[in-house]
């Protein structure tokens, strides 16, 4: 992989250059120090899922793809590949039990690939072999307290592996709810959500966060227990400091002001991170800003505007979640984490003084004009400089594809048709 990289960056090199004096040229009669930006650019670091290195599927099917991870091992190599080539995502998310191995084997693993390890993430919306009791009617609100004690066992589980190695956050999603009106009594079963989840909460060391993650249906269709940012906020604010939102981007009706959403969650000092990805039509798990990547730089907007301001207690955490079922899984990862460090760049070219001017008086066009005028700018030179000063790939698509990577690997990992690989 190194060589690859060394033979694509030198045909690249020098059209980079140019192209990135050009914008420095343009970005200095803003005001703006394109070196500064780069910097900034080149410090953000976005994690990859463990099991987004698979393929995934839909409701029906699952097609596999060429040269899948087995286990953990296999994922963190192809994890490592992402971050080699595009220098954005040192650290990768875990999900219990797919992932579950000896912590030292885990720890061994990171430091030969060069990664941290991210968020854990519980699993209660499946049964696995040989569980006492099953999940088909929820896990931590379900009527039968047995499993509901199943459930926080296995958040606790989470946890201490976590601690084993290295991790600094739990992020829970359920997929409670009911599929009939009249299935379940809303507020008995919120209360034995809150009930359960205070009892993970408590086993969290003093210096983790626990993230809860709202989701507006599937696989409940007629209600789901955390539904929205407001019942995810409640949840935040009844278990504690250590608790907060993660903020899913498709986990939300078309046309809802995520936005806004992100910084209300700011204002109150319980925005916890971001599971980037793109929808159409609602959970669609599609590469991030593969859609509406003005909504992605919107987000981003928010963000900068609480970093420049210094918002207290802001310290979001940044991870795709994705499902990959048409493409390489390697390649949609890396255009996505590429284009999150896109949005940030873009972001950071407001001119937040003009914009603050703006809305106090109340000038609706000379305002939208001042974000647009960021968004439309290409920052490309930027990333792709950010990326060859770390040793990383000018064009990390080409240079993966000339390297071989997948075909090599292909000879090692058969073809498994069953839905283990990804998320489905």
């Amino acid at each position: 992989m190194i060589d690859a990289i060394a033979a694509d960056n030198e045909k690249r090199a020098a059209a980079l250059r140019t192209d990135y004096e050009a914008l420095g040229e343009n970005l200095s009669r803003w005001g703006i120090d394109i070196d500064a930006v780069k910097a900034k650019v080149a410090n953000y670091g976005v994690a990859v899922p463990s099991w987004g290195v698979g393929t995934g599927g839909t409701r029906f099917a699952r097609f596999p793809g060429l040269g899948e991870p087995r286990d953990i091992f296999d994922k963190m190599e192809d994890c490592a590949v992402i971050h080699r080539l595009t220098g954005a995502t040192p650290s990768v998310s875990l999900h219990i039990p797919w992932d579950k191995a000896d912590p030292a084997s885990l720890k061994a693993k990171a430091e030969e690939t060069g990664l941290a390890f991210d968020a854990m993430n519980s699993n209660t919306f499946q049964d696995q072999p040989g569980q006492a009791q099953s999940y088909k009617f929820g896990s931590l609100s379900h009527t039968d307290a047995a499993t509901r004690q199943q459930a926080v066992e296995h958040n606790i589980e989470c946890i201490e592996i976590g601690g084993a190695i290295g991790s600094k956050a739990l992020t829970v999603w359920v997929g409670d709810g009911s599929n009939f009106p009249g299935q379940t009594n809303f507020t008995r079963q919120f209360e034995r959500y809150l009930d359960a989840m205070r009892k993970v909460y408590a086993a969290l060391p003093d210096d983790w966060r626990i993230f809860t993650e709202h989701k507006m249906y599937e696989p409940a269709f007629y209600s789901t227990v955390v539904q929205d940012w407001g019942t995810n906020y409640l949840i935040a604010t009844e278990l504690g400091p250590k608790a907060f939102c993660l903020v899913d981007l498709g986990h939300h009706a078309p046309n809802v002001n995520i936005e806004m959403i992100v910084a209300r969650l700011i204002q109150f000092g319980k925005l916890g991170g971001f599971h980037f990805n793109d929808s159409k039509y609602g959970d669609d798990d599609l590469d991030t800003g593969s859609i509406d990547p003005y909504r992605l730089f919107l987000v981003f907007n928010e963000l900068v505007d609480a970093e420049t301001r210094k918002a207290p207690g802001f310290e979001p955490a940044h991870m795709l979640d994705q499902s990959h079922n048409v493409t390489d899984p390697i390649e949609s990862l890396m255009v996505s984490a590429m284009e999150v460090q896109r949005a940030y760049a873009q972001a950071l070219l407001v001119d937040r003084r003009a914009l603050e001017g703006y809305q106090a008086e109340n000038d609706a066009l000379m305002a939208s004009t001042a974000l647009k005028q960021a968004f439309r700018t290409d920052v490309e030179p930027v990333l792709a400089m950010a990326r060859l000063e770390k040793g990383a790939a000018v064009n990390p698509v080409a240079t993966f594809r000339s390297s071989g990577y997948r075909a090599k690997v292909s000879e090692d990992r058969p073809v498994v048709s069953g839905a283990g690989g990804g998320i489905v």
